[in-house]
């Protein structure tokens, strides 16, 4: 953007010329979950020179879109009024700054925007609005609450701390009623309705922390929801709740979805590299889960690089008929190293692929190259082996195979190679190290039931969280990728509750998922409230399955 400044000409009269200048955005976050923002909004955010806004709650967005070097301004508790942040504003886009104003939900709906937007006309500082969901209509949908109905086609949208509410007006007839800001003052809100005329009767839903995974929901009438409801507002970390007024509630026991995700609420350990956990934290999420990352090993380059780069220069120049990757970590490995020396996937032109894990393979397809050779069955070393063809000296002009892999790698792929003829290059391609023990709470949390569940990828990840962090307490539901990770869970006094149907990922967290299910599915069949393992406090731990 610009804006116009003026020069005088040598004859004194005023030329207009533009000078670079910021912006300002009023950018709705929406109802809390960071996936429902706008493309707009996430745009917005990415180009930011500075935020403003309650940022503590906005946290995960801002890492997910903002630069790194980004400027802060943080309005919690920070005693700044409109007119001091109208300022804040002004002053950052007229240094030629692009301004992020983040509101909750919709900025001309819940939040101050419009005072904003005025303020920013009045400055002739140039803005745009950004709607956001509004909680008024996503947290009733997240909680399973249609806001309209054949009988009830009419929503009134009210903030109760408002001057001059007509309790009479929204008391009568069947409108559905979307309260915002009335937990604080809920058993008084309550009474009003019924003294104008509701009946004390009707269905009320409130919802805390809408559309998080935190995110609770109690149904009552107005008669008795300012006491059923006192729980959960007290337990509302961030004080947003959505109270929706009328017949439509009834229809949240067939519509709920989002609360009834299998593992909804759950708190799972992921005890991966960072790299690796990704993919695993966001299928987590899709079924409700709120997963944490915990390091328990850290990747090196090998402390002696010329075997890897004598081997690298061998796959160039055709030294091996066969490169085997039974790691993520071999793959970025070699992958680092191919453009240091600035060779890219065509050097790997006549030379056959094999890879171990689907995760793998596709590491290797985002590379441009598509294995010649992934295991049916088992994603092991094993099932690679059961697939390997033997050496043929007449089919194979090279009988040599490139294996680059950890420093702690057990000799089982190299024995088997061996026996069916092969010579294997068996090269330390990355150090695998213990990581630095997680921060004291985390620690804590794992050792006292904190976590619902913990996902073990491998024997490793099982050895080191002991190793770094203590075993996890007899609550925590354990699930094993496969046999081996099992059977080293069982060897440190762990129970497996959950193995993988095939070793991946993928299934790892479906089948935690379909344990959910069944735990959810067999307290519903008992009358049972629902409760997550980290609420149940047997006295003593678990002992390992014989």
């Amino acid at each position: 953007m610009t804006r116009p400044v003026t020069q005088k000409k040598p004859s004194g009269e005023k030329v207009s010329s533009a000078t670079p200048s910021g912006g300002v955005a009023l950018v709705g976050a929406g109802p809390g979950d960071p996936a429902l923002l706008t493309v707009r909004a996430v745009e917005l955010l990415g180009t930011a020179d500075v935020v403003v806004g309650d940022l503590t709650r906005h946290e995960e967005v801002l890492a997910r879109h903002t630069r790194a070097d980004v400027e802060r301004v943080d309005t919690k508790d920070g005693g700044l009024t409109d007119t001091e942040l109208a300022r804040i504003l002004v002053r950052h886009s007229r240094d030629g700054r692009n301004v992020v104003r983040l509101f909750a939900g919709d900025p001309f709906v819940e939040s101050h925007g419009a005072d904003a937007a005025a303020a920013l006309a009045k400055a002739k500082v140039p803005f745009e609005v950004v709607p956001g969901l509004s909680s008024a209509t996503a947290v009733p949908a997240y909680a399973g609450v249609p806001l309209t109905s054949a009988k009830a086609p009419e929503v009134r949208v009210v903030d109760v701390t408002a001057k001059n509410v007509s309790w009479e007006a929204l008391a009568g007839g069947s409108a559905t009623l979307v309260l915002l800001n009335a937990a604080p003052e809920l058993a008084d809100v309550a009474a009003r309705l019924v003294a104008a005329g509701r009946s004390a009767n009707t269905p009320v839903a409130v919802t805390c922390e809408g559309t998080t995974t935190r995110q609770q929901t109690v149904v009552s009438t107005l008669a008795a929801v300012a006491a059923d409801a006192a729980g959960a507002i007290a337990a509302c970390a961030s004080g947003q709740a959505v109270v929706v007024v009328g017949d439509v509630v009834s229809q949240r026991e067939k519509l709920s979805w989002f609360e009834t995700k299998p593992l909804f609420g759950w708190r799972v350990l992921v005890p991966r590299t960072r790299e690796q956990a990704g993919a695993l934290s966001e299928q987590l999420r899709s079924y409700g889960a709120v997963p944490e990352e915990v390091p328990t090993i850290a990747v090196e380059p090998p402390r002696t690089p010329q075997q890897v780069e004598r081997a690298v220069k061998g796959l160039v120049t055709g030294r091996f008929e066969w490169i085997a990757f039974t790691s993520r970590n071999a793959v970025k490995a070699i992958r680092e190293k191919f453009e240091e020396y600035g060779l890219d996937a065509r050097a790997f032109s006549g030379i056959k692929v094999a890879a171990v894990g689907e995760q793998t393979a596709a590491d290797l397809r985002a590379w441009g190259i598509v294995p010649d050779l992934v295991p049916k069955g088992e994603q092991s070393s094993a099932g690679l082996l059961a697939e390997w063809p033997e050496y043929d000296s007449v089919l194979d002009p090279i009988d040599r195979v490139f294996l680059p892999r950890a420093d702690i790698a057990t000799e089982t792929l190299v024995e088997g190679l061996t026996d069916l003829g092969w010579q294997v290059e068996d090269v330390t391609a990355y150090r695998t190290v213990r990581a630095a023990p997680p921060p004291a709470p985390v620690r804590d949390a794992i050792k006292s039931g904190g976590f619902d569940a913990v996902l073990f990828t491998s024997s490793s990840t099982v050895r080191n969280l002991v190793g770094i962090a203590g075993k996890p307490h007899a609550t925590t539901v354990v699930a094993c990728i496969g046999p081996a990770t099992a059977k080293t869970a069982e060897e440190h006094g762990l129970r497996v509750d959950v193995l993988a149907a095939e070793p991946s990922v993928s299934a790892l967290a479906a089948g935690l998922a379909e344990y959910g299910t069944a735990l959810r599915l067999a307290a519903a069949e008992a009358g049972e409230p629902v409760l997550r393992p980290s609420e149940k406090r047997p006295s003593a731990r678990r002992k390992a399955s014989k």
